[in-house]
């Protein structure tokens, strides 16, 4: 009996020495790791109310083109250095003459709720646009209706084909906009595609699609059909709030996980948060003053000499530094600092109020009756500034104060800015912000075929700098583009037809139990969600095997 008990021990023994030895050969040879794990929904909040989730009519309306970023996809997109590269498209191909542009769509694409997509959904895409009761923006049908589209393998075949009378070396930066779905669309009157119940259901190709919509929130979930890579996200929720300035209190009340721009004022309060992680990347576009060049009760604005003297009179760097808390870059030109076509010796306008009472002396511009405020034939150097953000404006009137110049500052809406103020021409002076994007054409905001029904509320007219933006428009070749770039950008800052303050910094907000947010330049607000596939709240363990030692001969 005794015997057998030591042998049973023995063995035991063994099997306890065995075990230690494979577990530590498993310690050694194997190392237990944190990966991504797919699941969790993001919370974010979002200043202000989708209206239409349609890419043809979201133009103007920064929530719609957010969540139109998550949901639809374009033939084509812009990177992150805003270059046109392909989306939906496989690839294309440009004739020598710059008229011809072939385009194949990938294989194997679909739609959110399983339907392939063709090239139908782009005949009708661009022929909803190209209609006369188009009810999007006018530039938008402006230029469809001078391309001819075709479907060279017809409407079920992957090839489009578009035709230009003329060159037009922007044309690609249009085949960037989302596709609709035409067997769902092509039911709908073209006429009556702002009323449609589509607009809130939105069928799409983008990362993500659209499972719930509210007043107060959108609810989506992950497109398992998406093209690209899957994100480990399986839901992103988006929260709606009047302004930007309630986020932050949202985040602090733990009613979100990210903010969808941090905004300047609330950046020290925000850097206190322990579990937020800012990112900061340079926004694409830039904030002016707009003068209303033909606004009869401001003549002064027509003379060059004053606008000068209004640009030299602003400190904004003391701007950026003490209303946008740094969050900005000084602007000296329309044309922006990261693209080919700037121009770094471009005319500066430093900070010089002394030389600014210099111009508007010159000028004939001076206090004559001694109320501080001067003046001209009876006529007061005075007029209203109109703006979205008080604080700004506020200080640039006191800017202007300081040199005998009288603005009134009057707080506005951002909508109600464009629509009772810019597009009727019926302002003085106001804060302008543009979001700028893809090709470096300034023809939609300075030529002056855009003053009466476009987008140069300025009503800036010069033939010389027409000719310079028509030039370059017909060349593909960039060198020679830039330099009628040049050209345009040194009349502009002679000229001065609207005072250029700066580029904004956009900051993103996210609770720090999302991981691998990674932000580069953005083109337009929805680019923080370019790399979206990878990040991640939900992790695992796994084991994986120890790489074997390498033997270092880099000295040898």
């Amino acid at each position: 009996m005794g015997r057998y008990l030591r042998w049973q021990a023995a063995i035991a023994l063994l099997g306890i020495i065995l075990l230690a030895a494979l577990l530590r050969y498993t310690a050694y040879n194997f190392t237990s790791v944190i990966v991504p794990e797919r699941g969790g929904t993001l919370v974010e909040g979002v200043a202000g109310n989708p209206q239409n989730l349609n890419p043809l009519l979201s133009q103007y309306n920064r929530v719609d083109g957010v969540l139109g970023a998550l949901l639809f996809n374009g033939l084509t997109r812009l990177d992150e250095h805003g270059n046109v590269v392909p989306d939906l498209a496989e690839n294309f191909v440009i004739s020598p003459d710059g008229l011809v542009y072939d385009f194949r769509l990938r294989s194997g694409l679909y739609w959110h709720d399983g339907a392939p997509v063709t090239a139908a959904d782009v005949l009708y895409t661009t022929a909803a646009m190209q209609a006369g009761d188009f009810p999007g923006a006018t530039w938008l049908s402006t230029l469809w209706r001078a391309v001819e589209v075709s479907a060279p393998e017809g409407p079920e075949g992957l090839a489009i084909r578009f035709t230009l009378k003329q060159p037009l070396a922007p044309f690609l930066d249009y085949t960037t906009i989302g596709l609709l779905p035409a067997h769902l669309w092509e039911k709908v009157p073209v006429g009556e595609m702002m009323n449609s119940q589509l607009n809130t259901r939105p069928v799409g190709t983008g990362p993500f699609k659209l499972d719930l919509i509210t007043a107060t929130r959108a609810e989506l979930s992950v497109n398992e059909r998406y093209h690209g890579a899957t994100p480990y996200l399986t839901g992103l929720s988006m929260r709606f709030y009047p302004d930007h300035q309630s986020l932050l209190p949202a985040y602090e009340r733990g009613e979100i996980d990210a903010i969808s721009w941090v905004w300047p004022e609330d950046m020290a309060e925000a850097a206190k948060q322990e579990d937020l992680q800012l990112f900061s990347a340079p926004y694409s576009g830039y904030t002016a003053i707009y003068l209303n060049l033909h606004n009869p009760n401001v003549p002064f604005f027509a003379e060059t000499a004053v606008r000068q003297a209004l640009l030299y009179a602003l400190d904004r760097q003391a701007l950026i530094d003490n209303v946008l808390h740094g969050q900005g870059l000084v602007a000296h030109s329309p044309i922006l600092p990261d693209t080919w076509a700037y121009d770094e010796h471009v005319k500066q306008y430093h900070y010089d109020p002394v030389h600014a009472a210099q111009l508007l002396d010159e000028a004939g511009w001076i206090d004559s009756d001694g109320d501080g405020i001067r003046d001209r034939e009876g006529v007061k150097l005075a007029f209203v500034l109109l703006g979205d953000m008080t604080d700004m404006i506020e200080a640039i009137a006191e800017d202007w104060r300081a040199v005998g110049v009288l603005a009134s500052p009057q707080t506005v809406t951002l909508p109600g800015l464009t629509s009772d103020f810019l597009a009727p021409r019926t302002y003085d002076a106001a804060l302008v912000h543009w979001e700028l994007s893809g090709d470096p054409d300034p023809y939609p905001l300075w030529h002056s075929t855009q003053i009466e029904a476009g987008q140069n509320y300025a009503g800036w007219e010069n033939r010389a700098a027409d000719e310079a933006i028509e030039q370059a428009r017909k060349l593909t070749d960039r060198a020679a583009r830039r330099d009628y770039y040049i050209e345009f950008q040194t009349i502009f800052a002679e000229e001065a037809p609207a005072l250029l303050l700066y580029h904004s910094v956009y900051t993103y907000g996210v609770r720090d139990k999302v991981h691998d947010v990674q932000m580069g330049p953005l083109n337009t607000p929805g680019d923080r969600f370019k790399s979206i596939a990878q990040w991640y709240i939900v992790t695992k363990r796994i084991t994986v095997k120890n790489a074997p030692p390498r033997l270092d001969t880099a000295n040898q």
